[in-house]
C-alpha cells in the first residue's frame, strides 16, 4: 500500500496521501423495494417465457385461416357460397376430431402428439392451396380442409401447462389464465387482419401460407420446453371422461351459448356497417370489441377476485348479457356506426372474466389427468355456437334487418345465463365439493390439479 509523501514549501509542511480512495455517495433513507408485479412474478418461472412466445406464434394463425381461405376460394372461384361451406366443412371436422386429438395429447403427452398432429394440419392447408390454385375440383377443397381439423388446441395445452408449474397457487394461476383468455382475444383480433393484409398486398393464397409457417415454427418451439410440459397421467383409463364428470355439462352448454353471442354479433355488426355505407369499417369495429375484452382480461388477472369461481360465475354471464344490450340499444337509437363501436368496446370487457371464470369451472371439475381434453370441448362448444349464431345472425339481419340481428346475441347470452343459474340451483353437490378443494389443501385431487 502506498505510503503518505511528505515535502515542505515555504514555511508550510504539505502531506500527499496517494492511498486509493472509493467514491461515497450521501446516505439515504432505505426506501422499500417495490414488489413486481402479477405478470412479472408469473414469468419468471424457468421456461415460461419460451412455451408462451411458441404458443402465441401458434395461436395467431387460428384467427388467419378462416379469413385467408375464403379469400383465396374467393379469388379463384368467384363463389362466397363454396368458400362459406369449406370453411363451415373444417369448423364442424375440428368441433368432431379435437377432443379426440386432445385425449391423445392426455394420454401421451404434449410433444408426441402435438408435433405430428400438427404437420398434418399443415399439409390440409397446403393441399388447400395447391388445390385452388391448380383448379382442383370442388370436394377436393372440402377434403383438404377437413384435414385441418387435426391442429391440437394450443390455448388448452398451454393452460394445462400452467395448472402443472402453478399448482397450489390459486392467484398466480388466475393471473396465467386471465393473461391466456387475453392473449385468446388479442390472436383472434390480430389474425383477421393480419390475413387481409397479406392477402390483399400480396397474393391470395399468402395468408395461408404465412398461417402455416407461423403455426408450425409455433408449436416446435412450444413442443421444445419439455422442462414445463406436464406429465402423461397414468390414471386416464380409470378416469371419467369429462362429458360423464358431474356439473360439467351444463358448462359446455353455456359454452355453446356464449359462442353462438360472438358468432350472430360478428355477422349482424359486419350487416349493420355495409348498410350504413362502410363495409371495411366492420373489421375494426369488431377489433374494439376484442380490444376491450383483451384489456379487461388482464385486469382481471391482476386483481384476484375473492370467493370461489362458482360463486363469481353467474355474476359474470349476469354482467354479460347485461351489457350486450348496449349494442342493440346504440344500433336502434342512434343507427351511428361510432356509437356501436364505443358500445361494443364496453360490451366487450365483460367478455374475458366471463370466460375465464366459466373455464375456470371446466378446470376444476375435469376428471384428473384429462385436462386437455376437457379444455378442448369447452373450445369445441364455443365453435359450435359460433356456427349456430353466424347462421342465425346472418337469417336475422337479411330477412328482418341488421338492427334487430343485435337481438340475438342479447338473447343467447340470456340462454347462458339461465342455465348458469339452473345449473347453481341443481348441482349444490359441485359447489360444496368445490369449496371444499378450495379450503382443504391436503386434498388430493387439489394439489393435482389447482383452480384457475
Amino acid at each position: 500500500m502506498p505510503q503518505p509523501m511528505f515535502t515542505t514549501t515555504g514555511d508550510m509542511l504539505i502531506a500527499v496521501d496517494l492511498t486509493p480512495r472509493t467514491l461515497r455517495t450521501p446516505r439515504t433513507p432505505k426506501t422499500p423495494r417495490r414488489e413486481p408485479g402479477p405478470y412479472r412474478r408469473l414469468f419468471a418461472h424457468p421456461g415460461t417465457r419460451a412455451f408462451t412466445v411458441g404458443n402465441l406464434l401458434a395461436r395467431l394463425p387460428m384467427g388467419m385461416f378462416s379469413v385467408s381461405a375464403v379469400i383465396m376460394i374467393v379469388a379463384a372461384r368467384d363463389s362466397y357460397a363454396l368458400a362459406g361451406a369449406v370453411t363451415a366443412t373444417g369448423l364442424a371436422a375440428t368441433a368432431l376430431v379435437a377432443p379426440w386429438t386432445a385425449r391423445l395429447v392426455d394420454r401421451y403427452g404434449q410433444a408426441r402428439v402435438a408435433v405430428p398432429a400438427t404437420l398434418l394440419a399443415a399439409l390440409g392447408s397446403l393441399a388447400l392451396v395447391l388445390c385452388v390454385h391448380r383448379g382442383a375440383p370442388d370436394w377436393t377443397l372440402f377434403a383438404a380442409y377437413a384435414a385441418t381439423a387435426t391442429t391440437p388446441n394450443t390455448g388448452g395445452m398451454s393452460r394445462a401447462r400452467w395448472a402443472h408449474l402453478l399448482r397450489g397457487d390459486d392467484k398466480a394461476l388466475h393471473t396465467a389464465n386471465s393473461f391466456e383468455q387475453a392473449a385468446d382475444e388479442l390472436c383472434f383480433m390480430l389474425g383477421p387482419v393480419l390475413a387481409v393484409l397479406l392477402c390483399g398486398s400480396l397474393f391470395p393464397e399468402a395468408g395461408t401460407l404465412v398461417g402455416v409457417a407461423l403455426l408450425v415454427t409455433g408449436i416446435l418451439v412450444f413442443a421444445a420446453q419439455r422442462s414445463t410440459e406436464p406429465p402423461v397421467s397414468g390414471s386416464l383409463q380409470r378416469t371419467k371422461a369429462p362429458l360423464r364428470a358431474p356439473g360439467v355439462p351444463p358448462l359446455l352448454v353455456v359454452c355453446l351459448a356464449m359462442g353462438a353471442v360472438f358468432g350472430s354479433m360478428e355477422v349482424v355488426t359486419i350487416a349493420f356497417a355495409d348498410v350504413r355505407g362502410h363495409p371495411s369499417a366492420a373489421g375494426v369495429v369488431l377489433a374494439l370489441q376484442a380490444a376491450g375484452s383483451c384489456a379487461a382480461g388482464l385486469l382481471y388477472g391482476a386483481w384476484k377476485p375473492s370467493g370461489p369461481a362458482e360463486r363469481r360465475y353467474p355474476w359474470c354471464v349476469a354482467a354479460m348479457t347485461a351489457l350486450m344490450t348496449l349494442p342493440l340499444l346504440a344500433a336502434s337509437l342512434t343507427g351511428s356506426l361510432l356509437v356501436l363501436a364505443v358500445a361494443l368496446l364496453i360490451a366487450g370487457m365483460a367478455t374475458a372474466p366471463t370466460m375465464v371464470t366459466g373455464l375456470a369451472l371446466v378446470q376444476e371439475n375435469t376428471p384428473e389427468g384429462r385436462l386437455n381434453e376437457g379444455m378442448t370441448l369447452a373450445v369445441t362448444g364455443l365453435l359450435g355456437g359460433i356456427a349456430g349464431g353466424s347462421a342465425l345472425g346472418g337469417w336475422m339481419a337479411e330477412h328482418v334487418s341488421a338492427t334487430a340481428g343485435f337481438g340475438v346475441p342479447v338473447a343467447a347470452a340470456a340462454v347462458a345465463l339461465m342455465i348458469t343459474l339452473g345449473r347453481a340451483c341443481l348441482t349444490p353437490g359441485v359447489r360444496r365439493d368445490t369449496e371444499s378443494r378450495l379450503i382443504d389443501p391436503s386434498n388430493s385431487r387439489s394439489n393435482s390439479r389447482a383452480p384457475h
